[in-house]
This record gives structure tokens, sequence and C-alpha cells, in this order.
């Protein structure tokens, strides 16, 4: 199958727009609105009202779906998009509704606290003795709970009641916020309320901080204790088909066992080159001791962003705008921030993490070793040039309307992509060591799929999670813990990590059917997948090999082996 002149010229240098592009952006920018102007996640005036949103417009596709479904590829495969979009968010709130409501035990005196708030933001009158009244309330309600909790009267699991502490921690901030846009403004408030406001919020921090003692288990000298929020087997399943990965949780475990083995194989065959014969571990502790003295660090980090791009100039793999390869900035990490992130991060500009003056011998010498000028070579071209850097550069001036369908198998995908293809690439030069480098990270993304699935199956502790990245794949512990505690804080989805390696395992595969089979030039499935923007993998899929699409699509892409 060949790719006609008409989509060539649309998706590969920007052509005309989508039919439902407008629908998107509003639809975008209209979510974003109801979510700022309701901006407490357990409300259940907002999830309403987000409810009824979606249900609305995704009724209203489906009315102007014959219409849209005579368009062309790029409407079709729109269309779909947005559907799945706006049903992966109406499932969204409802699985987020039933883990509020297992948490609500713990925090009975959170609907007043939702509805002072929300009285603000909607600008209702406030009657300033009826709030001090209700926060009263609310200090019974609280002082009557820490009563239980210390009299071990509550059964919570420590998930749900970890859920509970970070809902308190929110509404306290919310609170904040509503007495500082009265305080000082209404003569009365102050005289009313200024007094119970101090009290509940002193009294949200101290049961907050019990509740985490208590019922999870982490105490106060454990600031970096992680616990994270499993989603179970249903909700794996749900966002699988949201990111449309036709897999159980079971298969997506078994690839990453299977690529584990392939890469322990190239360790071997890596650390036998160095002399090593088969003790990849030996050759893995030379390679991490192969680091730059401090203060160079950041010398190394431009030097290599100069290969990568030389490289993939000199080869013609992909288009790289002067504005794109002349802006990147460069940044540092601080210690606390190497916490959770102890490599580097990139996009716009690259983020380096590298010791300071301020960390103890021990945390500065894993730093070091976890940031040595082999595992640094890989990380700056996943980061910057051809990786994130670019990536990001080309998606917000190239169907920027689609950004909306972000999905960390596109862009984490694409990143970890380029290693495996720098890896293949013979004219790509790579000492032993170097592939030791490149090889530490394609195992620690396999391990990425193990630990995070087994985690949010309730099969693997966070601990265990950090002593598998220690025992089987060579982490120090420092980065080891950094690693599991971002990917289980919750700033990322639950199959983000997954995300790196099998949507690397996506775009590969699409490569052979493209670019193998002589659809595509390489150059042109690089510059087509970066403009065609962000969505799933199959859908990429779809818009390259003009695959039959239906409105009530579902995926079946079996991209793997």
């Amino acid at each position: 199958m060949t790719i006609t002149p008409l989509y060539t010229e649309r998706c590969h240098v920007g052509g005309s727009e989508s039919n439902l592009r407008d629908l998107i952006v509003r639809v975008t920018e209209d979510l974003k609105d109801i979510k700022k102007f309701l901006p407490i996640q357990i409300s259940e005036r907002r999830k309403k009202r987000i409810r009824n949103f979606l249900e609305l417009e995704i009724d209203s596709l489906k009315e102007h779906s014959q219409d849209l479904w005579r368009a062309n590829q790029e409407t079709r495969v729109d269309f779909i998009l947005i559907q799945n979009y706006m049903k992966r968010k109406l499932e969204r709130v409802d699985f987020e509704s039933k883990q509020d409501e297992g948490a609500s035990l713990l925090i009975p005196f959170a609907t007043i606290l939702v509805d002072i708030c929300e009285s603000r933001a909607m600008v209702l009158p406030m009657e300033a003795n009826e709030a001090a009244q209700k926060l009263f309330q609310v200090q019974n309600q609280i002082n009557g709970m820490i009563a239980k909790i210390k009299n071990a009267e509550i059964d919570i699991n420590k998930v749900l009641a970890f859920r509970a502490a970070s809902t308190i921690d929110a509404l306290r901030g919310h609170l904040q916020e509503w007495f500082s846009f009265y305080t000082g403004y209404d003569p009365t408030f102050d005289w009313w309320v200024s007094r119970p406001y101090s009290l509940v919020d002193s009294s949200l921090e101290s049961i907050s901080n019990l509740i985490r003692e208590q019922l999870v288990g982490i105490q106060p000298e454990d600031k970096d204790a992680i616990v994270g929020q499993p989603i179970g087997r249903e909700g794996l399943l749900s966002d699988l088909r949201a990111e449309m990965v036709p897999y159980t949780p079971e298969e997506i475990i078994s690839i990453g066992e299977k690529e584990f083995d392939w890469c322990i194989v190239e360790l071997k065959k890596a650390s036998s080159r160095m002399g090593l014969k088969d003790n990849w571990r030996e050759a893995l502790e030379k390679v991490k001791n192969d680091y730059v003295e401090p203060g160079q660090q950041t010398q190394l980090v431009k030097d290599l962003f100069h290969e990568a791009v030389a490289f993939v100039e000199e080869h013609d793999l992909v288009t790289v705008p002067s504005v794109a390869k002349d802006t990147w900035q460069m940044f540092m990490m601080s210690p606390e921030r190497q916490k959770v992130n102890p490599f580097f991060l990139g996009g716009e500009s690259i983020i380096v993490s590298y010791p300071t003056n301020t960390m103890d011998h021990e945390a500065k010498l894993m730093s070091m070793r976890g940031n040595n000028i082999h595992f640094s070579r890989a990380t700056v071209f996943h980061e910057m040039i051809p990786g994130h850097h670019l990536q990001m550069h080309v998606n917000d001036r190239y169907n920027p309307y689609r950004r909306i369908f972000d999905t960390p198998f596109s862009v984490e995908g694409w990143a970890l992509y380029w290693e495996f293809l720098l890896w293949d690439d013979e004219k790509f030069p790579k000492t032993p060591e170097n592939r030791i480098g490149m090889l530490f990270w394609r195992l620690h993304r396999c391990a990425r799929i193990i630990f995070s699935m087994k985690f949010h199956l309730g099969q693997m502790s966070p601990q265990e999670c950090i002593e598998l990245l220690v025992n089987e794949v060579g982490h120090e512990r420092a980065t080891a813990e950094g690693e599991v505690r971002r990917s289980l804080s919750g700033e990322y989805s639950p199959l983000y990590q997954a995300g790196y390696m099998l949507g690397a395992l996506q775009i590969y595969a699409l490569r052979k059917e493209v670019v193998d089979k002589d659809v595509m030039t390489e150059k042109m499935f690089h510059d087509t997948f970066l403009r065609c923007n962000r969505m799933p993998n199959e859908m990429m899929r779809a818009l390259m090999l003009g695959k039959d699409l239906e409105p009530d699509y579902e995926p079946n892409w079996k991209f793997y082996g």
C-alpha cells in the first residue's frame, strides 16, 4: 500500500485543516475552563458538570458521524481521537468518584469545605456569621475523626488513607485561597471568621499528618516515603483501551520480561568485548565510574548534543529546523528535585542532574555514577535531538490542536525509538562501554513495564520495585528510589512508565511496515510522525497506511512479535 500524494502533502508538510479541528480546540478549552472554575477534584458539582459536558459532546458527535465519515482519512482519524478522548475522560470521572467514595470515610467534613470554597468561586452572597458556624461544624467533625483514629476505630486500607490525606491537603489549600479572598475586604469577615478559620487550618494539617502516621505508616521524619495509589486490573484495562493498546496487563508484563531477557544477552556480549567475559554487572560498574569531574558535566552535555545533531543531519534521518538546533538551553537540577528525577530531563531545555556541594558524599558519588559519560550519551539524544526537543519543537508548529491527544506511547516512545534506531545503525559509533550505557537504559525501560504494571496489580510494593531496579538492573539505590518515587507519586498516569518501551516497540514496528516496504523514505517517515503530532500510535499507523476505519473502531494492532 502506498500513501496518496494528497495525504503526503497534507500531513507531511502541514496541509489543510481537519474538519474537526475547531471542535477539538473548543472541547479542549471548554474542559480547561470548567476545571479552572471548579478546581476541587472531589467536588460533586465539578464531576457533574464535566460528566454532562462530555455526554452532550459525545451525543452531538454521533449525530454528525455520517457526514464526517464521508470526508478524508485525517477527519476520520480526528473523529476517533476526539471520541476516544471524551470517553476516556468520562471513564476517569467515574473511576475517581469510586476512589473518592472509598476515602470519604476519613473526611466527613469535606462537603462543607467544598461548598464554602465553591460559593466563593460562584460569587454567592457570603454571610460571615454563617461561614463561621460552618467552620465550627468542620472543627467538631475533625476533632471527632482524630479521636476515632487515635482510638483505632477506623478500618481502612493504606491506599485509601493516603488518598484521604492528599485530599485533605488539597482542601486546606483551597480553604486558604477562600480566606485570603475575603480577609481585610469584608469588615465583618475577620471578626467572625479569623479564629475558627485558624483552628480549622491547623486541624486540617494535624489530621493529615495523623492519617499518614497512624493509617499509612509514614513517620514525620520520613518525608521521602513512597506510597502510591494502585488502580487495579480493571483500571489498567480501561487505560490500555484508552491508549489503543489491545493487550492485557499480563501480556504487557510478558513483553517487558522478554525484552528484559534480550537486554541481558546483549549486555553479556558487550561485557565480553570489554574483556570481562559475561560478567555484565562488573562491566556496568566500570562504566558507572567513567564520569567527568565536578563542573565538567555541562560541557559534556553540549558536546553530546552537537554529536547527535551532526549524525542525524549527515545521514539525512530527520529534518532539524535551524531554530530548534540553535535555541536550546541548559539548566541545572536542584538536589531536592533529583530525589524524584535522578537523571536528566529534557524537552524545550535540558535539565542536567549532577551533584552539588550541598549533597553528602554518598549522594554525590551515586549521582555522578548514575550520570556517567556513557549513560549521559544516550540520555542527551533521548532528551534533545532527535528526541524530545525536536519533537516538541515540531509539535508546536504542525497540527498543534492534536496535542490534546498526548500519550506517553507517542511522546516517550518516540525518544526511546531513536535509541533503538541508533543501536541498530552500524554508522553510529559505539564502543563496548557505549553499548553498556545504551543497554542500561533499555533494560531500565523493561523494568519500568514490569514494576509499574505489577504495582498497579497489587503484586509489588514500592520497596520491591526499588529492589528490582537495584538488584536486577544495576541502579544506584538513590536513583532507584527516585525512579520509583517519580513513577508512583501520582504525577504520571499509571501507564506512563510502560509507555516508553511499548511506544518504542510500536513505532519500531510501524517503521518496518512503512520504511522497509518503501511506502516512505526514512526521513519522510520521521518527519511525518512528528508533523502529524500526538496520538495513540495505532491511529498514526492508520494515517500512514490508510487503514480502514469505522466510527466505533476498536484497536486491534498486535505490534509485538
